[in-house]
């Protein structure tokens, strides 16, 4: 039984409902918004004094095990990549990727779409949009941050990605060190309520983000036309659960399967409060910056993208209950979006009537990813609000 103190009162009357349903379930969900990651934040407090730059080379070295590199970084840092490193969990096998791959590689362009139209809106939906907001960096580089998206689903569904020196597990674990920065940040801000919705960036958000990248994307990108065998279903979430388990996610909240991550998600849908305005503002802003990652910036072609195919595709894929929670516009709501998706997808490739290449080949898919020539960076942000923290 949960005690009552350690409930966020925002999560009072989800919590309930939930519990109603599956107590086990509920009880783990809102004990999990008072967890972060115990061994990742420890080390970004030990980093907190160390200017950027250093710090940058610190992880870096610790990214391409550099025992030199990191002859001067604090003891914690180096017990987290020499002393002590994560091992692999006993239920790791890696040789399930590759259906999950194959599948992934076929679909990435329904893949994407799904996660920008529906998956990224299940999870702002939630109390998690609220740490996002607040640091204010999807309104300063929204289209960086879905392209950021994009670039780490590519990583760890190429072959190898999750292997120790591939992109897709660097890509992990740096993900791990920025949430517990921010964990870190906001939580000393005046601004964050402890008592009304737990920790920042908590144990129970990234399990539901994660299960939500797996299963609902699975189940969205069904909706806009992909086709997984279920041999490529079940590797699909293989994938998806090892990343989880590389950015810190402990494994009391972490899936197992794809029917426990539907589980999951619906205990927490359950238990996250009705959409906060900070979840109105978010899942719209981010629904308007979805033309921008695949450069599309005419005004007008803009506008017209995301009025008559982003919005009615994501009301589509969500729910016309939440849709309408967010406020997404029903005028200009089309009969069967779905289905007009799906058929222009076949004729014509994905939004090719709205530019002249569209997402037809893996290059166009590589512009729409966070990719530069000056590889990783591993610094990370000194300060809670993004127009005051440092480059990272």
């Amino acid at each position: 039984m949960l005690n009552a103190p350690s409930l966020p009162s925002a999560y009072v009357d989800g919590y309930t409902k939930a519990r109603a349903l599956d107590r086990e379930a509920a009880d783990n969900y809102v004990a999990h918004t008072q967890i972060g990651d115990p061994v990742m934040d420890a080390v970004v407090e030990d980093l907190a004094s160390i200017p950027q730059r250093q710090v940058h080379r610190f992880i870096h070295a610790g990214m391409e095990e550099d025992r030199e590199g990191l002859r001067n970084a604090p003891r914690s840092l180096r017990y987290f990549f020499f002393d002590a490193p994560q091992p692999d969990p006993d239920w790791l096998d890696r040789d399930a990727f590759q259906p999950g791959i194959r599948g992934f590689q076929r679909n990435s362009v329904f893949v994407l779409s799904a996660f920008v139209t529906g998956v990224l809106i299940d999870g702002f939906s939630t109390l998690i949009s609220k740490s996002f907001v607040q640091t204010g960096r999807i309104f300063d580089n929204g289209v960086w941050r879905l392209k950021q998206n994009n670039r780490h689903q590519m990583e760890i569904f190429l072959p190898g990605g999750l292997e120790r020196f591939g992109e897709g597990w660097k890509l992990s674990v740096r993900i791990r060190f920025v949430h517990a920065q921010i964990r870190r940040l906001l939580g000393e801000t005046p601004e964050w309520e402890h008592d009304a919705w737990g920790v920042p960036i908590s144990a129970a958000h990234l399990g539901y983000s994660v299960a939500c990248f797996a299963a609902r994307t699975v189940k969205h990108s069904e909706s806009l036309g992909a086709r997984y065998s279920p041999e490529e279903r079940a590797g699909f979430h293989d994938v998806w659960r090892y990343a989880g388990y590389l950015m810190g996610i402990p494994e009391t909240i972490l899936f197992t399967d794809e029917s426990h991550a539907l589980d999951l998600y619906r205990i927490g849908s359950l238990c996250e409060p009705p959409p906060t305005m900070d979840a109105i503002v978010m899942t719209n802003a981010l629904i308007n910056s979805a033309p921008l990652v695949a450069n599309i910036t005419d005004p007008a072609e803009r506008s017209k993208l995301v009025k008559r195919v982003i919005y009615p595709i994501s009301r589509a894929l969500v729910g016309n209950s939440l849709a309408d929670d967010l406020k997404f516009p029903r005028a200009w709501a089309t009969p069967f979006p779905l289905l007009t998706y799906r058929i222009d997808q076949r004729m014509k490739g994905v939004l090719a009537k709205f530019r002249r290449s569209g997402f037809q080949t893996f290059a166009t898919l590589m512009e729409a990813s966070a990719y530069d020539d000056a590889g990783l960076s591993y610094r990370l942000p000194d300060h809670a609000h993004a127009e005051r923290s440092s480059e990272w």
